[in-house]
């Protein structure tokens, strides 16, 4: 589970673990595939000497470079406590792509693929994310437009940063049920130790990913 040594990470897909591989090193970040197909694991270099440290989380030339986009139109940021789990969030009209970070604490962060025409439709994938792997690697997490996307918040007052391709679009806003029978998302519930998961209202009434508009 979570993010390895910079040459693998290992991911949780459906019922199974598997290694995805990096691309090409580029100057300012390495850029991991994962088991979904446009979904990526970002590493900004990190530069330091006794006094700190300093990185770039975005530089449109390393994104272009990436083939990742340049063009984000809003910063969001939520802070949240243990038990928490939010999603499973996207917007049809106005689609969004994540780039999503945390700044403290830990999140199992999941995204679904709802593109009809993707060969991972239906498709989920899990991830740990905290500020620094246990490598001590950053991290952020690309999800592209025609995804769904939620996380359960694993330690107390986590803070996540997450910038948009588009913006809130109410009219387009949609959810699916996290606890969705057909998707069967293995969330880590037991790393808890017995505490109840909070979901909002909206998000208990989220559809079914059988009923549920797509892409």
């Amino acid at each position: 589970m979570g993010v390895g040594r910079q040459v693998r990470i290992d991911v949780w897909h459906e019922h199974s673990t598997s290694t995805a591989l990096v691309c090409p090193m580029l100057t300012r970040m390495q850029i991991l595939n994962t088991s979904l197909r446009d979904v990526k694991l970002l590493q900004p270099k990190r530069h330091g000497d006794a006094r700190g440290w300093f990185a770039e989380f975005f530089n449109a030339q390393t994104f272009r470079q990436a083939g990742l986009p340049v063009e984000f139109v809003q910063d969001n940021q939520s802070c949240s406590a243990r038990g928490v789990l939010r999603g499973l969030h996207y917007q049809l009209g106005q689609p969004q792509g994540k780039l999503v970070r945390v700044l403290s604490g830990h999140i199992w962060d999941v995204a679904v693929d709802l593109r009809r025409d993707s060969p991972d439709f239906g498709k989920w994938a899990g991830f740990h994310l905290r500020p620094e792997t246990e490598a001590g690697e950053l991290q952020m997490l690309w999800i592209p437009e025609g995804f769904a996307h939620g996380f359960l918040v694993l330690e107390d007052k986590t803070q996540v940063l997450y910038k948009t391709t588009r913006g809130y679009f109410p009219a387009g806003e949609r959810c699916i049920s996290w606890n969705d029978p057909t998707l069967a998302i293995d969330w880590p519930l037991a790393e808890l130790g017995g505490l109840e998961t909070s979901v909002s209202g909206k998000d208990a009434c989220g559809v079914a990913f059988a009923d549920a508009e797509k892409f």
